[in-house]
């Protein structure tokens, strides 16, 4: 039996990784020959890219714009095989008491965010797009730590950008009547996968079986996990056990729709959104440049594209 070692996004698991689990749980991975293990990443040794590069794992999941930057930079050979999420997972956050009512009221307001390259690119996009100044927003670093309304109401931030509408939102004491939460799909960010889930292309070269194999039990996973949450859940709480089980049933109901696309596929990987999210990365800064950006990815491996 193969070990495969794949990465998951975040540095714990959470609702979005469910389909992985549920495939290992119902022994999917072992009925293929794999033997799957599944670990986060040490931020301090990079991102799952990082691994993947080095060879550590197998498979990962992460954003589109680092696998595009990786490979416009440093013409790392790593490709993705399937798409996790149909829709933009970020948003927009604030609460009722600071009077923001829409993207352009963050004009002279302090935003809390990671202002990474495709960060800024985003918040300037988003103000703009809905008439205000993009200049005038007062960036607050948050660095990797996603601040909550309760953080919000106690004055570190007027607003927050990055928070998962279906995770770090649905957190803190706030009553639900007193947020404001704006998926960014909603006020007008470019359209992308959240996360695509990858490999190197030596796997894919030399393994094309075993990619092949470790996709089909991947959408079982999260075919399953989408229409059985119950069971989903049960195995989730097993690896987050430190978060209450109302969050993360709420979390796992918002996340599985993004699983699949208009047609109900999981893991086609849309041409129509990577290739002008590259152009809008590139135009913004936010990645060295945009060609090439239709060989990032690959739909070759997935029965329901095959």
């Amino acid at each position: 039996m193969s070990h495969i070692r794949v990465m998951l996004d975040y540095f714990h698991p959470w609702p979005n990784s469910a389909g992985l689990y549920v495939a290992r749980a119902r022994r999917w991975y072992a009925e293929a020959g794999l033997d799957v293990e599944l670990v986060v990443q040490d931020p301090g040794r990079g991102d799952t890219l990082e691994y993947l590069s080095r060879g550590e794992v197998d498979f990962g999941i992460f954003p589109p714009n680092r696998l595009l930057a990786r490979r416009a930079l440093h013409g790392q050979r790593l490709i993705a095989v399937a798409a996790v999420n149909h829709r933009g997972l970020e948003a927009v956050q604030t609460t009722r008491s600071t009077g923001i009512t829409r993207p352009r009221d963050l004009a002279g307001r302090r935003l809390a965010y990671n202002p990474t390259p495709r960060g800024r690119a985003m918040v300037r996009h988003l103000v703009a797009t809905d008439g205000g100044d993009p200049d005038a927003v007062i960036t607050v670093d948050a660095g990797a730590r996603e601040l909550t309304v309760d953080d919000i109401e106690a004055g570190e931030a007027d607003a927050t950008f990055g928070n998962y509408w279906s995770w770090d939102a649905l957190r803190g004491e706030l009553p639900e009547d007193r947020r404001v939460t704006w998926p960014v799909d909603e006020i007008g960010a470019p359209r992308y996968h959240s996360y695509l889930l990858g490999t190197s292309e030596r796997l894919l070269d030399e393994h094309p079986s075993v990619v092949r194999d470790f996709l089909t039990a991947t959408a079982r996973g999260y075919a399953s996990a989408a229409q059985e949450q119950a069971a989903a859940l049960e195995l989730l709480e097993r690896v987050i056990p430190y978060f209450p089980r109302p969050l993360i049933a709420r979390s796992l109901a918002l996340v599985a729709p993004t699983w699949t696309d208009a047609e109900g596929r999981w893991g086609v990987i849309d041409a129509d959104r990577m290739g002008p999210y590259a152009h809008w990365l590139a135009e913004h800064g936010a990645i060295a440049h945009d060609t090439g950006w239709d060989r990032s990815f690959t739909n070759g491996l997935l029965d329901v594209a095959a």
